[in-house]
């Protein structure tokens, strides 16, 4: 008599407890508000699906919403975003969540609540179908994934909002391209939600080219996601496992056997004891033949119906399974049950089979004859024609017609598929239907091919798709090919449509320029001459676009105004938009600030006329834009935050402009003092992100780290996007700001100037030398040269205070000419300009080693247009100044202001060095009582070290000064240097200065 083994979800869990606590672990954290994400990694077979099964049964047990979807081989279905669809299909929506009409292009059935005030809402988002399907595309056609990405995590921060939620994505080897970037848009933006983001895939099957494998190296660099990988079991755990499986005792050497074999995979050794438990002879030589062995000792019947099943994938549902078997609805049920009762076929809820693991189907499918495969694939064709307009059922046909060699079929259902990809917002996927439509397109005669679409149109769609899906390359080559065939026809029109597009998609790439410049003046001169039209109205538009990222001001206007009346001529509101607001741009560089707004506004109403989200975001930014750098900075907050709503609204959140209106809101937050609203715009502390807009908002955050204190988690920050910095001059910008006034504090000036001058060497190159956030940064790079000063004078070392004087004035003279040129956009140098250029100027006075009041004084006016933070460090150093003119009181009433200020935005280091100053100088900062003293952090034996060394002895004085051995003194120089985050002798002494420690008359000789 066999043993016979337990199978399927009975399995018992063999040494698998530290996974699954570890697991449990971050699913607590998520639960208690700590989002996170967890990628497991294992070989087929090896035991994922069964330990995500008990961490569901916890999360379950705790309380936690639970959502399960699976992802399917590549050629069993083109649905975009299949798992997701799965599971959050299956979830109840509770009928109260705010209105995310994008989601009824994931889930059919999803019923969209009703909105209070749908005018808030563009038009085309409360309709289900996506408003670029037109052969031509719109402009505004990219915006269908961005809405479906914003509304499911939208949803997820929702149901998060009411319980945890666990979501569990299987087989991600298998993910389509879609369901991958949402995947990675998810895992990016994971915050302070209840959620717990959790997938698993194959890490056999990731090939040197597999997608999935790129994108998990950018995945595993997030700090909220953790990898698992799920190894094989060991000898021990093996027979542990084996033994486990069997519900009566086995041999000994069955134990062994079947433990050896298996090679430590759960799955092999399930397979392998049950041929044993099954066969009188013996167990199969190779794992191919022990999975199959399950297979033959089926009916011919049973087996029939299981390698039909197997060509339509893991799953397939019964009426389609009926449909293609070729049997009678009894001898079907009677084949169906018995693949069940043998643990090959398994059923769930609905009338859907799947097989019991993935790599049974994969060996029963492998096992086909070849005429077998074609036949079964074009009996699924048939099916699947005779669904047609059912979601899905257009992929399936134009693969299961590929697969049977059915090429007319497979090109007029590729294209079908295509357009349903677009509907439901995937271009990544529409992407790969239209490709196989091109390469089948020559294959297929003439007569054969659809009437409704050419080659031109699918070169067309496919260089959109190519866009909205990231690939810009390809976009690229898509345009030329479709550039080429229009200029067969005699159509100027089209011609100058398409090199509009091709320009566009130039554009945007680095180095790319001079090229999309040549490309939109053929498309201009292809249209010159003829009539308005809105083809003409956008070449129109996007040549002026072009010509004022060339600096061609009057140009760049010239076409501008052109092209608002063309498009006024022929109603084309999306393109008087555009060009509206690259006019207004133009108007504002010019001086007339006022026109330059009410062109911003006509701009915006035409975008919402035309539902053109994309240009009404860009108008937004720019309103914003217009207000921030005027300095009215009150009127620049509502701006920004109607803007950041309306991109909310619209699905635009992750758009290049709704993610630009999020770090203009974190930069003016930062600016006007409102640093925990900066904190909760930006992204979390530390996050490491993908795109290049995000990157900027990441960096744009550092700045409340370094103002707080949080010196580690933003130097964790800094250096994680370090090297981001050539991907985006504004990241660059951003970051060496932030880094430079990191290491100042710290006490490290000579650190700072290096950032400092890192980041004007790349503005240089990129910008050129005059770039107007050059004035800031050689502010900063000015005060830090003025800090080495100040320490070279306290160690009496005239040569290098010396050396970072004549280093530090032309970084004064530098800030002096670039506002001399001033702004590029406007003319003119706006607050925040002349406010940095007054600092420059009073930081060039204390590079002198006389700090100038009055300079100091010029700063702290300049900065009074509402930059909180940077008026109050400005009165620290006035006060300093101040002090050392004798003019105590004047420096009690800046110093009481600084302090104000620093307490109320929490800003340790400035608040901190203002206490220091004020005790220095014996001033009462508040009215009852003196402010409490920095804590000592030495103990008064480093403290007389300390002394000594600032005195310039040696160790081995130092040491016989204090009766102590040289080895004792090395000791406490190490921990006083820990203490100081300094490096070296004389970096401690200066930094002890700087913070107080360090009284400069206990140095007197």
């Amino acid at each position: 008599m066999r043993a016979v083994p337990r199978l399927g979800s009975g399995i018992p869990l063999v040494a698998r407890g530290r996974e699954l606590d570890r697991l449990r672990a971050v699913f607590d954290r998520a639960a208690a508000g700590s989002a996170a994400g967890v990628l497991v990694a294992g070989d087929a077979g090896v035991g994922k699906t069964r330990l995500t099964e008990e961490l569901a049964t916890a999360a379950e047990a705790a309380g936690a919403l639970v959502l399960i979807g699976r992802c399917l081989d590549a050629g069993e279905t083109g649905l975009p975003y299949l798992p997701f669809a799965e599971a959050l299909g299956t979830a109840a929506l509770p009928a109260d969540l705010p209105p995310r009409p994008a989601l009824a292009r994931l889930l059919p059935d999803y019923a969209v609540p009703a909105i209070a005030d749908p005018s808030r809402l563009a038009p085309d988002l409360t309709k289900v179908n996506w408003p670029g399907a037109a052969r031509d595309g719109r402009a505004e056609q990219d915006v269908g994934q961005l809405q479906l990405f914003d509304a499911v995590h939208g949803l997820l921060e929702d149901l998060a909002g009411r319980s945890p939620v666990l979501l569990v994505l299987e087989d991600l080897h298998w993910a389509d391209g879609s369901t991958r970037g949402l995947l990675s848009f998810l895992l990016a933006r994971l915050r302070g939600q209840r959620l717990l983001v959790m997938g698993t895939y194959r890490s056999d099957d990731l090939t040197r080219r597999h997608p999935l494998r790129a994108l998990l190296a950018e995945l595993f660099r997030l700090p909220a996601v953790e990898r698992l990988e799920l190894g094989p079991f060991g000898a021990a755990a093996s027979r542990e496992f084996v033994t486990a499986l069997a519900e009566e005792v086995l041999p000994e050497e069955v134990v062994r056997e079947v433990a050896g074999r298996s090679e430590g995979n759960a799955f092999f050794a399930e397979e392998l004891l049950a041929a044993y438990s099954d066969a009188d002879s013996g167990i199969p030589a190779t794992l191919v033949d022990v999975l199959l062995a399950r297979v033959e000792r089926l009916s011919e019947a049973a087996q029939q119906v299981v390698r039909v099943a197997s060509v339509a994938g893991r799953k397939v549902p019964h009426a389609r399974l009926r449909a293609v078997a070729n049997l009678s609805d009894v001898d079907l049920e009677e084949a169906l049950r018995e693949a069940v009762q043998h643990h090959v076929l398994v059923t769930g809820e609905t009338e859907v089979y799947s097989f019991r693991h993935a790599l049974l189907r994969e060996a029963v499918y492998g096992d086909l004859l070849p005429g077998e495969r074609v036949r079964l694939h074009g009996a699924y064709a048939e099916a699947f024609a005779a669904e047609q307009g059912s979601r899905g059922a257009a992929a399936e046909l134009a693969h299961h017609s590929m697969e049977s060699h059915a090429m007319p079929r497979a090109l007029a259902a590729s294209v079908v598929a295509a357009e349903e990809a677009e509907r439901l917002g995937a271009p990544a996927e529409s992407l790969r239907h239209l490709e196989r439509a091109l390469r089948l397109w020559d294959a297929v005669a003439e007569a054969d091919r659809p009437s409704d679409v050419d080659e031109l149109t699918l070169l067309r769609r496919a260089h959109w798709v190519a866009t909205t899906s990231g690939e810009p390359e390809r976009s690229i080559a898509y345009a030329r090919s479709a550039v080429k065939l229009a200029d067969q026809r005699p159509d100027p029109e089209l011609q100058a449509r398409l090199r509009r597009r091709l320009a566009q998609s130039l554009y945007i790439l680095d180095g790319r320029q001079a090229e999309a410049r040549d490309v939109i003046e053929q498309a201009w001169r292809l249209v010159a001459e003829r009539p308005p039209s809105e083809v003409r109205a956008w070449v129109l538009a996007v040549y002026a676009t072009i010509l004022r990222g060339e600096n061609a001001i009057d140009a760049a206007r010239e076409r501008a105004e052109q092209a608002v009346t063309d498009a006024r001529a022929v109603s084309a509101a999306a393109a008087r938009a555009d060009a509206l607001t690259t006019l207004a741009v133009l108007t504002e560089g010019s001086g007339k600030v006022e026109k330059a707004r009410e062109l911003l506004d006509e701009a915006q109403r035409k975008a919402v006329e035309a539902g053109a989200l994309s240009v009404e975001a860009r108008t937004w930014f720019m309103l914003a834009l217009h207000s921030y750098e005027l300095g009215r900075l009150d009127e620049a907050a509502r701006v920004i935050d109607a803007g950041v709503e309306r991109a909310r609204l619209t699905g635009m959140t992750w758009s290049t402009y709704g993610l630009e209106l999020r770090i203009i809101q974190v930069i003016s937050r930062y600016v006007a003092g409102d640093w925990d609203g900066s904190d909760a715009a930006g992204e979390p502390p530390g996050h490491r992100v993908s795109s290049t807009v995000s990157a900027r908002m990441a960096a744009a955050g550092a700045p409340v780290m370094v103002g707080r204190g949080r010196f580690a988690e933003a130097e964790r920050l800094i250096n994680d996007l370090r090297s981001e910095r050539h991907r985006d001059l504004q990241i660059a910008l951003l970051l060496g700001a932030a880094a430079a006034e990191l290491a100042c504090w710290r006490g490290r000036p000579e650190r700072a100037v290096e950032w400092i001058r890192e980041t004007l060497d790349m503005g240089a190159q990129v910008g050129g030398p005059w770039l107007l956030a050059g004035i800031k940064l050689a502010a900063l790079g000015a005060g830090a040269y003025a800090d080495i000063v100040v320490r070279a004078t306290t160690r009496r070392d005239t040569e290098a205070a010396q050396a970072a004087r004549e280093q530090g004035v032309p970084l004064v003279e530098h800030a002096r000419k670039t506002a001399d040129l001033g702004a590029p956009r406007t003319g003119t140098l706006g607050p925040e300009g002349r406010a940095w250029l007054a600092r420059a100027l009073a930081e060039g006075s204390r590079l002198q080693g006389r700090s100038d009041p009055a300079l100091w004084q010029a700063a702290v006016d300049e900065f009074g247009y509402g930059a909180v933070y940077d008026q109050a460090l400005c009165r620290w150093r006035l006060a300093e100044a101040l002090l050392a003119a004798d003019r105590r009181d004047e420096a009690a009433d800046a110093l009481r202001a600084a302090d104000e200020v620093a307490d109320r935005l929490d800003a340790r280091p400035l608040r901190e060095a203002v206490r220091r100053l004020a005790k220095r100088g014996r001033i009462v900062l508040t009215d009852n009582a003196v402010p409490r003293d920095t804590v000592d952090p030495f103990t008064p034996r480093e403290r007389a070290v300390l002394r000594l060394v600032a005195l310039g002895r040696t160790n081995r004085q130092v040491g016989a000064e204090l009766f102590i051995s040289e080895k004792t003194v090395s000791v406490h120089l190490t921990r006083i240097m820990a203490k100081l985050g300094a490096t070296r002798r004389a970096e401690a002494v200066a930094i002890a200065l700087e913070r107080g420690f360090l009284e400069q008359g206990s140095l007197e000789r």
